[in-house]
């Protein structure tokens, strides 16, 4: 077992924004033991799942696995990406294959192991469960998943843990694509591989998964090392100008934890409430004391679902009559009214979102008083077609124009600018799964694959 091992992440998102190179060659010089990165999130939505489409441009996935593929091979490390695509589909891991086969022929590099792993779990798998009565427990509040929700469902992915990793490491893989994963068990995988605690590997994982998000001052994109070892993990700021510092590293780990001391990871809890932060030196920090709880009883793998609720389509109005500034809540309940005369009360969507009142508002918040000069609504119909979904915008939209409010002696145009044609947008989706599955072998729902790529 090595005494420690590095670990170097060059973005928090793959592809969604391009990788810095500066940042990530000086990383490089370093001679990491592993490079690896995150490659998708639910915090898209669940259109990009249920459509099966990506949210990241093609050039820029290309762009950053190019810069891992190369500097990896001419290491002679590892490279893992985790969640490929943006969702983790099979569609999106197969597409990252492709790519990563045309970039070893286009660089000439020697043959290497590219392993793979699907997630995606078919609707029938579930209702097979269903109809046996095992229940499909939900997270976060939801109920236990229905016969109807699943019917709902357009497309389903299984969050893998590290085993998929692992597995494929101990073939002897030099390149992986994951499919859909919890993000930290991309760097955690490999850690435990290695021999490290999973005390100290998921905690690395959970720092790492952003990369510069744990970095101040602010700068995305960037990349950071993390070194794990038997005692501990630090993490070090990779660009000239950041630091890993107490208080951004704990303040990144914490920040987006309803219980900012624990986060649900695949298999277990990862305890943080015992976490001591130092400052190891100017650019990195060191952390202890983190506690890995696997969850007792039988493995539970979380899945993530979406469905189609309906067509879209999108309108946009600016109003500057400081009058109807002041009661633009009025002009919108009217505006409703109007689409509920023409459609009734179901069988479509319609949403309000007004920006500018000292920042945002919502939907069903309505303004009260604001020193705005100005605002923007943004309406949204969702409907069953197209048409209707056009319509119903349309109709939501325009009529703000005509809204009928007290006060007003037959001045017209209060309004001030309408969009004449409203923008069809892409299909509105839901989440119908935030649930775990119980299974039977952790690798139950992980598809893997070993091919052999280069010249």
């Amino acid at each position: 077992m090595k005494k420690e091992v590095k670990f170097l992440c060059p973005n928090g998102h793959l592809g969604f924004a391009p990788t810095k190179e500066g940042s990530f060659y000086l990383g490089v010089k370093e001679k990491p033991d592993y490079i690896l990165c995150d490659s998708g999130s639910d915090d898209i939505g669940p259109g990009p799942l249920g459509a099966d489409i990506c949210t990241s441009l093609k050039s820029t996935q290309i762009h950053d696995l190019e810069l891992m593929l190369v500097e990896a091979r001419k290491l002679g490390v590892p490279m893992l990406v985790g969640s490929a695509g943006d969702t983790g589909t099979n569609k999106q891991v197969d597409k990252y294959v492709q790519i990563i086969k045309d970039l070893a022929e286009k660089h000439n590099i020697p043959k290497f192991k590219l392993g793979y792993f699907y997630s995606e779990v078919d609707k029938e798998y579930l209702m097979e469960k269903l109809n046996k009565g095992e229940a499909i427990e939900g997270l976060d509040g939801r109920s236990n998943l229905t016969k109807e929700d699943l019917a709902k469902t357009d497309r389903i992915v299984a969050v893998a843990g590290v085993h998929p990793y692992i597995k494929l490491l101990e073939m002897g893989a030099d390149v992986i694509i994951g499919g859909r994963s919890s993000d930290c068990v991309i760097f955690a995988a490999p850690a435990i591989k290695e021999g490290f605690p999973e005390d100290l590997a998921y905690y690395l994982g959970k720092v790492l998964e952003c990369a510069s998000f744990c970095a101040e001052p602010y700068a995305g994109k960037e990349s950071v090392m993390g070194i794990i070892s038997e005692n501990d993990v630090k993490v070090k700021a990779m660009h000239p100008d950041q630091m890993c510092t107490v208080a951004s590293v704990a303040g990144h780990a914490m920040y987006e934890r309803s219980n900012p001391y624990y986060e649900y990871v695949a298999g277990g809890m990862l305890d943080m409430s015992k976490c001591v932060y130092e400052q190891y030196d100017k650019k990195t920090c060191r952390i202890t004391g983190s506690k890995f709880i696997p969850i007792e009883g039988k493995i539970k793998v979380k899945l993530e679902g979406a469905g189609k609720v309906g067509e879209r389509f999108i309108g946009i109005a600016g109003i500057r009559d400081p009058y109807s500034v002041k009661n633009v809540d009025k002009m919108i309940e009217w505006a409703r009214s109007q689409v509920v005369d023409k459609f009734g009360e179901t069988g479509y969507e319609l949403y309000y979102h007004v920006y500018g009142k000292n920042g945002v508002m919502g939907d069903l918040e309505p303004i009260k008083e604001t020193k705005s000069h100005e605002l923007c609504v943004v309406v949204q119909g969702v409907a069953p077609t197209k048409e209707m979904a056009e319509e119903v915008t349309m109709t939501g939209c325009r009529q703000l124009f005509y809204a009928r409010l007290p006060e007003v002696k037959g001045t017209a145009g209060s309004v001030a600018f309408v969009l004449d044609e409203v923008i069809q947008a892409t299909p509105a989706y839901m989440w119908t799964m935030n649930h775990t599955v119980a299974v039977d072998d952790p690798m139950e729902l992980f598809k893997v694959n070993m091919i052999e790529v280069g010249k």
